[in-house]
């Protein structure tokens, strides 16, 4: 019995030394990461290659590999992310905000290289979930507000064009990233279109519009004037043309 006691006290003895001295090889890794670390050895934590240091018992610093680099600064709970944060990818800034249980939950940041501010806004699962902005990778211009689903435009939105100035050119409903539904299209600031879409291309009901006049209303397919009922009018608003549309052909009455 007491050779068994005195086997499992050097057991015990053997691993803590081994455990104490992985720590130090973290910290003696490197010089920069030993003047940053040395304070926080007692509230170091591994996790299958992800080495978390804490500063106080709910913020911390996570690194991999034994990098100088931290990937993550900001607050965990029971060795998750929790509560707000900053991440990081070879020591450039790629998102701040909030977290909850280990994911991006609440009001974030994203960024691209050189801290360049690619999306703000409501995130859910550490996904884009409600409403957000979208900004341009060159000019940093919005191009897209509005709302989202699981990482992807969902709802009621607008969408901007930077190609002359910015711009709007679209106002409406999206689905699974692309517009769908009712919404209205602008080229220069003015409406030339409002009507109904599927899947990026009018469909359905819509009315045509130039200089804010009514140039055509009736039915769309693929994007086209197809198969169905129409009114043209001309600059003035006078009707010129009412019947059907069928396969590019007109078949009516023209005024």
């Amino acid at each position: 019995m007491l050779k068994k006691i005195r086997s499992s006290y050097i057991i015990k003895i053997v691993f803590s030394f081994l455990i104490e001295n992985r720590k130090l090889k973290l910290i003696k890794y490197n010089k920069i990461l030993q003047n940053d670390l040395d304070i926080n050895l007692i509230y170091y934590k591994n996790f299958s290659g992800r080495h978390i240091v804490y500063e106080t018992n709910r913020k911390g610093r996570e690194y991999y590999n034994y990098s100088e680099q931290p990937t993550f600064i900001g607050e965990y709970l029971n060795g998750e992310k929790n509560g707000k944060g900053i991440e990081y990818e070879h020591g450039i800034l790629k998102f701040e905000g909030e977290y909850l249980k280990g994911k991006r939950n609440g009001k974030g940041k994203e960024y691209l290289y050189k801290d360049k501010l690619i999306f703000e806004g409501e995130y859910l699962n550490g996904e884009r979930n409600g409403k957000g902005k979208e900004y341009d990778e060159s000019k940093g211009e919005i191009i897209y507000e509005g709302e989202y689903l699981n990482g992807v435009r969902n709802g009621k939105g607008k969408y901007y064009n930077n190609f002359f100035y910015h711009q709007l050119v679209f106002e409406g409903e999206f689905l699974n990233g692309e517009i769908n539904g009712k919404g209205k299209e602008y080229f220069f600031e003015e409406l030339i279109y409002d009507g109904e879409y599927i899947k990026g291309e009018r469909n359905g009901k819509g009315k045509e519009y130039y200089k804010e006049q009514l140039t055509f209303e009736g039915e769309y397919l693929n994007g086209k004037r197809w198969n169905g009922k129409g009114k043209e009018y001309n600059y003035k608003g006078e009707l010129i043309f009412e019947g059907k549309y069928l396969k590019g052909e007109h078949k009516g009455i023209y005024y």
